[in-house]
């Protein structure tokens, strides 16, 4: 039984002929700790468990005590290991090394994280996070964007949640932080006349030169509805010309081609005239780049594919000032078809399909589109057309 002895410092006390210290690490399992150490129970020794007891507590209080640490201190302990609590940043990096992501997605998690909640969160156990804590971060960053703080609260709500799947946490502190309003990009797709003249223009001024590559490129996207990383990452034995399909299986994310597209789902995209007219252009081109690459759409200056996003960007914005267009990304080539084929009045799985979209997602992006003027034609069937419950009523007046 421990012995209290006046004039021992708060913490140390007397077990048998050794001592023994007291401490409370906050987030170890359990918190409350005793240690004996062996020391003798003179001056000398006292002051010895004193002084390590001091820097046990600094150590908790800047948040520096980890398990290798604990177990230099106190050699001989009888607390497991396994049981200590991972700081947010040892979780966090675990967590994200057991995701199965792409670099570039991995990237963005990572810079995420290190920016907005590693400097508060770091070194706190990952169970001792409150949402009192994450309110504190939240008031006292300069957001830059709405769009900014959503990210970061939902990426920080990934790594709570799975803390939480995995029994360090009874529910997520993240949850009950409000996120801001997911703002919509606005669709601003070009018109089928706009798209043809961009085209035009750029075959009539690019013509015979490495850089008619990126005039067939536009005319490939404004065709297709590719996704701009996924044209980048088009190879030639991807294009089947016989049954008029692209394989659409990888995309070019921080200028390195990923094996995967967007949604994990490989698509077959058909390939009418144009699309077609813009591969036949760029065989032709290939022929002037004298370049290795099983790449569809190398870049102009040199390298197997388009590493820069920007790349093609560069022809499309003199083109549309030289045509005094307004300007728009190279994304809005994949809404320009998108809502070419709604208003043409195809069907909208059909569409959804080739775009690698859910009908679901289709809807909710084009609706404005979707409306034309056969809406009224649409409307009268209600009015020409049998509706079950007269002809029941119809039939409980014959019989």
């Amino acid at each position: 039984m421990a012995r209290k002895h006046m004039g021992l410092p708060p913490g140390v006390e007397f077990v048998g002929d050794t001592i023994r210290v007291r401490f409370t690490w906050r987030g170890a399992t359990p918190p409350r700790r005793c240690e004996t150490l062996k020391l003798p129970q003179t001056p000398k020794g006292i002051s010895a468990a004193a002084g390590l007891l001091t820097r046990v507590k600094q150590l908790i209080d800047h948040q520096a005590l980890d398990d290798d640490k604990y177990a230099q201190l106190f050699p001989n302990t009888s607390y497991a290991v396994s049981k200590r609590v991972p700081t947010f940043r040892d979780y966090a990096q675990v967590w994200l090394d057991s995701r199965e992501i792409v670099a570039g997605t991995r990237k963005n998690y990572r810079s995420s994280l290190n920016q907005h909640w590693m400097p508060y969160l770091a070194m706190l156990p990952v169970n001792a996070v409150s949402a009192f804590d994450i309110r504190k971060i939240v008031v006292a960053t300069e957001w830059k964007s709405p769009t900014a703080k959503r990210t970061a609260l939902v990426r920080l709500r990934a790594v709570l949640r799975s803390a939480v799947n995995d029994g360090w946490l009874d529910k997520n502190p993240a949850l009950g932080i409000d996120l801001p309003s997911k703002s919509k990009r606005k669709i601003d797709p070009f018109t089928q006349s706009e798209a043809d003249r961009i085209i035009e223009h750029m075959y009539t001024t690019l013509a015979g030169k490495r850089t008619e590559i990126y005039a067939c490129l536009i005319e490939f996207s404004l065709y297709t509805g590719m996704r701009p990383g996924e044209v980048r990452a088009l190879r030639w034995d991807e294009i089947n010309e016989a049954k008029r399909i692209a394989r659409v299986c990888r995309i070019v994310v921080d200028g390195e081609v990923a094996e995967r597209i967007k949604n994990r789902k490989p698509r077959n995209v058909l390939l009418n005239d144009r699309a077609l007219h813009a591969l036949e252009r760029a065989k032709q081109v290939k022929e002037i780049l004298n370049q290795k690459t099983d790449f569809i759409f190398p870049p102009a200056q040199g390298g197997e594919w388009m590493q820069d996003p920007d790349g093609p960007t560069g022809y499309l914005k003199p083109t549309l000032a030289a045509l005094g267009i307004r300007e728009r990304r190279l994304y809005d080539t994949r809404h320009t078809y998108a809502t070419m084929c709604l208003m043409a009045g195809m069907n909208v799985a059909f569409i959804a399909n080739q775009l690698g979209h859910t009908v679901e997602v289709l809807l909710s992006t084009y609706a404005e589109w979707i409306n034309t003027d056969g809406d009224w034609t649409e409307l009268n069937k209600l009015v020409t057309a049998p509706i079950g419950t007269k002809l029941v009523q119809q039939e409980s007046v014959n019989d």
